[in-house]
């Protein structure tokens, strides 16, 4: 290997690091804000950028929920098999909704309740599937599928079955998978937009030009605060910020602005603060899937 495409090679590893860090820091900035409006942000934090647990759900500081812990999930599966094993992630969700988690969404306690009862692998296509639960978990698909685009579909239209089944769930987890690979491989802003350009050519709903501030489950709404804020700020922090005093379901759009923005500013990016303050048990999980998930990709096994 040359000390070219090494080089090459650390930096797709470093920016595979900042995706998965980036889906714990969002859900864990954004779990306090949850299910809050702007206007009540404002009247209890001035601007929320500080990751200090509370909410709703009563966090300590750094902990982290389903976002993050499904994805983590999905990581641990693939890594025990040594390659795509869906039957595999749905036993891990099964654990994990067994575990009592902190928080589990209708839709994908549903989807994992029906695997459990009639071993469901893939539900039907549900009107009803359209919230934003599947493209929370997209980072370790978009890492381990990382050179083989057919894998990468294939992927993450099962991944996403397992819970929600809808054209739009869909082509959100695929237009997420798509940026967050493209910014492994160091696209610039216009490539990344031109993925949401592509997604609202097909999908007008997604347009998020006029941007109206409904930060919602449903996808459409989650994808619209995710790009705007994405494309309207020039740094990590900054998109972060912008995400989670929206409010909302601001855990999962923190996680899912972090998984593209940490993948495109990389991990230096992420504020030192953050990190210091995220659960360390997780940081060092997701920190070494994000490294093993990479290595077993097909761009990996050609060498980077």
């Amino acid at each position: 290997m040359t000390e070219q495409s090494s080089r090459a090679r650390e930096v797709i590893l470093e920016r595979a690091r900042g995706a998965f860090l980036g889906v714990a820091i969002g859900d864990a900035l954004g779990a306090t804000t949850e299910f809050m409006t702007p206007a009540e942000i404002a009247h209890r934090y001035g601007v929320h950028r500080k990751i200090i647990g509370g909410g709703w759900l009563g966090l300590k500081a750094g902990q982290v929920t389903d976002d993050t812990e499904m994805s983590l999930r999905i990581a641990r599966a693939i890594e025990e098999a040594g390659t795509w094993d869906l039957t595999g992630i749905a036993d891990q969700f099964v654990a994990w909704m067994r575990g009592k988690p902190v928080d589990i969404g209708a839709t994908v306690r549903k989807g994992i309740r029906d695997y459990m009862l009639n071993g469901t692998i893939q539900r039907p296509q549900n009107d009803w599937d359209a919230g934003n639960g599947a493209v929370m978990r997209m980072a370790p698909v978009a890492l381990y599928t990382l050179g083989d685009e057919d894998l990468f579909r294939r992927c993450t239209l099962e991944q996403a079955h397992l819970t929600h089944h809808h054209p739009l769930s869909d082509a959100a987890c695929l237009t997420a998978g798509q940026m967050v690979q493209k910014a492994l491989l160091g696209a610039d802003r216009f490539e990344l937009h031109g993925e949401t350009q592509q997604l609202c050519s097909e999908f007008p709903t997604f347009r998020f030009s006029t941007y109206r501030g409904r930060a919602s489950g449903y996808v459409v709404e989650t994808m619209q605060t995710v790009f705007h804020y994405l494309f309207t700020t020039a740094t990590f922090e900054d998109c972060l910020i912008g995400v989670v005093n929206q409010g909302g379901d601001a855990d999962t759009t923190g996680a899912i602005a972090g998984m593209i923005a940490g993948a495109f500013y990389g991990p230096a990016s992420i504020p030192a603060r953050w990190l210091k303050q995220l659960d360390r048990t997780t940081r060092m999980e997701v920190e070494e899937k994000a490294k093993k998930l990479t290595l077993l990709s097909p761009l990996a096994q050609q060498g980077f």
